[in-house]
C-alpha cells in the first residue's frame, strides 16, 4: 500500500487500515465490555427517503454488531504496535515525507457499537475517550502522526432527524471534549482530523452544512482538519472560509478526489480546487487529500482499484501545479 502510493506520488502516506476490518468496527477486538447483539444508531434520513435505492446500495448489507453491554477499556496493545510495526517497515526506504494512522473516535465508535451498558451518551462517550487513549497514545510515541476519524460530527446529522440542529451541536461538542480528553498527551500538529458525511454515494440532501459544525470541529484539539470537498454536496463550501477564520494552527486538508465515483478527477480540476482554499486560508495552510477513505470497510468497494491509484496519481499532478500558481 505504501509503495504504490509512493509510487502514485502520495508524499503523505498511511497504511491503507490493512489491519483492521473496518474503519470504525474494529475496536470491538481490541476493547472490553462488547457482546449481544446491537445496530447503528439509526439509519441515513436521505436513504430512507429513497428505499429503491438505498434497497439497491445497502441490500445485502449486515449492520448488526455486537452492542457495549458491561464497562469498556482497553485489553492490550498488540494488534495497534503489529500496525505500527507493519506502517514503520514499509515506510523505512520509502520517498516518502511523512505518515499517518487512523483510528476512530470516541464518537464514531458510539454510533456504530450501540450502548447498552452506561446510563447516559455522555458517559459512554468518556468511557471510550478513556480506553482508546492507549491507542491514540502508542500511535504517537512511534513517530506516526495520528489521524482520528469523526464521522460523528457531521454524518450522524443524519442519522437523528429527530434532534434539533442546536441539540446535535451539543451531542458534537460533548464528543469533541472526549476527543480532546483522550489526546491530551499528544501535540496538536502531531494529529489530523477526519470530517465525514459518510463515504457512501447517494443523495446526501439532509447533509448537515459545514458553516453549521465547523466553529465545533475547530475546538478539537488536532490541528489539521480532513474533510469531504469534492463530492457534489459538499464541493461549493470552499466558501465557508471567505468569512470563517482559520484560527491560528490549524491546517486544512480539503478533499479534492472524490472516494465514491470511478471518474479520475483531471489534474487542472484538482489544481483548482486547492487555489480556492489556498487563496483564502494562506496556501502553508493547506494540503490535497481525498474525500475519505476508498473502502471503509473490507471488501466494500465502490472505486476499482486500478482507478483508486490513478486518481491518486491525479491528485499529486493537480497539487503540483497548485503550487506553481500559488507560489
Amino acid at each position: 500500500m505504501v509503495r504504490r502510493q509512493a509510487d502514485a506520488g502520495v508524499t503523505v502516506v498511511n497504511d491503507g487500515e490493512a489491519g483492521k476490518i473496518g474503519y470504525s468496527t474494529y475496536v470491538k477486538e481490541r476493547l472490553e465490555g462488547f457482546g449481544g447483539t446491537g445496530g447503528l444508531a439509526g439509519m441515513p434520513a436521505d436513504m430512507i427517503e429513497f428505499p429503491e435505492f438505498m434497497q439497491r446500495v445497502m441490500g445485502d448489507l449486515d449492520f448488526e454488531m455486537p452492542a457495549c453491554i458491561g464497562p469498556v477499556k482497553y485489553k492490550d496493545l498488540d494488534a495497534v504496535r503489529a500496525d505500527i510495526a507493519n506502517l514503520q517497515a514499509a515506510v523505512d526506504g520509502a520517498d516518502v515525507e511523512d505518515a499517518f494512522m487512523s483510528a476512530a473516535s470516541p464518537g464514531v465508535i458510539a454510533v456504530f457499537l450501540q450502548n447498552q451498558h452506561y446510563d447516559s451518551h455522555e458517559d459512554y462517550v468518556f468511557a471510550l475517550s478513556e480506553a482508546m487513549k492507549p491507542e491514540y497514545d502508542e500511535i504517537h510515541k512511534a513517530g506516526i502522526v495520528l489521524q482520528v476519524d469523526c464521522p460523528d460530527l457531521a454524518m450522524t446529522r443524519q442519522m437523528m432527524m429527530d434532534e434539533t440542529l442546536e441539540e446535535f451541536r451539543d451531542r458534537a461538542r460533548v464528543n469533541v471534549e472526549a476527543l480532546n480528553r483522550a489526546t491530551a498527551d499528544i501535540p496538536p500538529e502531531d494529529m489530523r482530523l477526519h470530517l465525514c458525511w459518510g463515504n457512501y454515494e447517494g443523495p446526501h440532501h439532509h447533509d448537515v452544512a459545514l458553516r453549521d459544525i465547523i466553529d465545533i470541529v475547530f475546538e478539537a484539539r488536532p490541528a489539521a482538519i480532513s474533510f469531504e470537498a469534492a463530492n457534489p454536496r459538499h464541493e461549493h463550501e470552499w466558501n465557508v472560509f471567505e468569512d470563517v477564520k482559520l484560527p491560528d494552527g490549524k491546517v486544512l486538508i480539503p478533499g479534492v478526489l472524490d472516494s465514491t465515483t470511478n471518474y479520475i478527477e483531471h489534474p487542472e480540476l484538482i489544481a483548482q480546487r486547492l487555489v480556492r482554499y489556498g487563496r483564502l486560508v494562506g496556501p502553508e495552510n493547506v494540503m490535497a487529500g481525498s474525500d475519505c477513505g476508498f473502502a471503509t470497510f473490507a471488501s466494500f468497494l465502490t472505486v476499482d482499484p486500478g482507478i483508486t491509484w490513478a486518481k491518486l496519481r491525479a491528485m499529486a499532478e493537480g497539487a503540483e501545479l497548485a503550487s506553481k500558481e500559488l507560489y
